[in-house]
């Protein structure tokens, strides 16, 4: 595993979401499933409960996201992009507008991959588009090997919040 398949380059925006879910998981979600499960176990024949079938269900379900939240966020290396020093440059945390050969133009922000949101223009740090975008200053063209073939962009404005 290399080193940055380790880590999880998170926005703090990011990090205190996945924060939120695992607290609610941990604090509501289960504590209430735990209820209906040790209800519904006391109701006799467990086999043809549906009840207390649903409720180990999801209870597995909280858990395997619980374990899942919590291995995200021990490899979160958490980046304010306000703070990046260089800002004529796509680094983690930049808004990017960018424009193809046809002069569509794009606006994409790098984000963490837990934090992706590709229909409000916020794409993960490991795609294919913001490994392109990496260090890219206004003007450069960058190439983006897609399912569908090579595509080339160019950095019209770099802005970081």
């Amino acid at each position: 595993m290399s080193a940055t398949a380790k880590t999880n380059p998170i926005t703090p925006a990011g990090y205190n979401a996945l924060k939120a879910r695992y607290d609610r998981l941990l604090g509501v979600e289960r504590p209430e499933i735990v209820e209906i499960v040790s209800w519904a176990a006391g109701n006799g024949d467990r086999s043809e409960n549906g009840d207390y079938l649903y409720g180990r269900k999801r209870m597995r379900e909280i858990d395997r996201e619980l374990a899942h939240l919590a291995r995200r966020m021990k490899a979160a290396r958490v980046i304010d992009p306000a703070e990046q020093t260089d800002r004529s440059r796509a680094f983690f945390g930049a808004r990017i507008e960018l424009a193809d050969e046809d002069d569509h133009r794009q606006a994409v922000t790098l984000v963490g991959d837990d934090e992706q949101d590709a229909g409000a223009g916020r794409i993960g740090w490991s795609s294919p588009l913001a490994r392109a975008l990496r260090g890219a200053s206004v003007g450069d063209l960058r190439t983006v090997r897609l399912p569908g073939g090579e595509k080339e962009w160019e950095v019209i404005a770099i802005a970081y919040d």
